[in-house]
């Protein structure tokens, strides 16, 4: 069946008035992410993002709602008060941008998204901000990177904090022309970033940091590696500590995401795998066949370990 996106627009209204039906906290709902354009889908799944604003605690900041193999709803709960002096989240490179990017109102009480945007958003893309935004992802790309100055063994753990760098510096540069880049498309649409900033130069140099300079990965490694994938995803989410990102609903979101751009998108689709596999390696630290079936895949690029 084809995935229209009025029937996930209609999926994320309803999720909205149940919740809001139950929870009196809840100030304020929008809808934000892929949703809002066209190209939603990747390999037929998608994620409905949605931010709910709430008047107390918060009890979970993220909560992953699953729908069916191919849809699962991503809600980030965030506290009123965070919005309580707007200036300063305008230096915020995640909340900012996107609470600026003419997301989709679906529940609001006194006004309350209609006043906070026009106070966060007036002056959110004056060049100071901006450029704070972007500075505050180097500062964290750069202690990441020295922290893998010691002398602790390389391995998955590092290898996942070099991984967090290197996403992090990526969207130093990403935060000059627009919003960050979410973890799927991170590949696909940086190159476009460097260009609008005239630094084309910028995209190679990175990936120069995951695969050996001039040789890139080709779609039939990629192939060779799904099963390994696979099994190592699969085993994580059975856990009773699963990190949220790995949970069973999530799985398809990720595996078939990186087999629809192995062929076109070959690095795109390894950004995908490298970072899941390794999280989920980072849980999975008695499991021999899987630790041996990553070490494997490492080997084949130049993030031996």
């Amino acid at each position: 069946m084809r995935i229209k996106r009025e029937n996930l627009l209609s999926l994320a209204r309803n999720t909205v008035a149940e919740k809001v039906r139950y929870n009196k906290s809840i100030v304020s709902v929008y809808l934000t992410g892929s949703l809002l354009g066209e190209d939603f889908l990747m390999g037929g799944t998608a994620d409905i993002d949605l931010v709910f604003i709430h008047d107390d605690n918060i009890v979970t900041s993220r909560e992953i709602l699953p729908f069916s193999d191919e849809i699962h709803i991503d809600i980030a709960n965030l506290s009123q008060r965070l919005f309580q002096q707007p200036r300063s989240l305008r230096n915020d490179p995640w909340i900012s941008p996107f609470f600026c990017l003419n997301p989709l109102l679906l529940h609001d009480t006194q006004h309350w998204f209609e006043f906070t945007q026009a106070s966060l958003c007036s002056q959110a893309n004056r060049p100071e901000y901006v450029i704070q935004r972007a500075r505050s992802q180097y500062d964290e790309a750069r202690k990441a990177w020295m922290g893998l100055h010691s002398n602790v063994a390389w391995n998955a753990e590092k290898l996942l904090i070099y991984l967090k760098s290197i996403e992090k510096a990526g969207n130093a540069i990403a935060l000059l022309s627009g919003a960050p880049l979410t973890e799927r498309k991170f590949l696909m649409q940086f190159a476009q970033r460097c260009n609008a900033i005239h630094r084309p130069g910028l995209a190679e140099g990175l990936l120069d940091l995951i695969v050996a300079p001039g040789e890139g990965i080709s779609s039939a490694t990629l192939t060779e590696w799904l099963p390994a994938w696979t099994h190592a995803l699969n085993s994580v989410a059975q856990l009773k500590e699963a990190p949220l990102r790995l949970t069973p609903c999530r799985l398809p979101y990720y595996l078939r995401a990186g087999e629809a751009l192995s062929s076109d998108y070959p690095t795109a689709a390894l950004w995908i795998m490298l970072r899941t596999w390794t999280l989920a390696i980072c849980h999975l630290g008695d499991d021999a066949q899987a630790l041996a079936m990553w070490q494997q895949a490492c080997q084949s690029t130049w993030l031996d370990v």
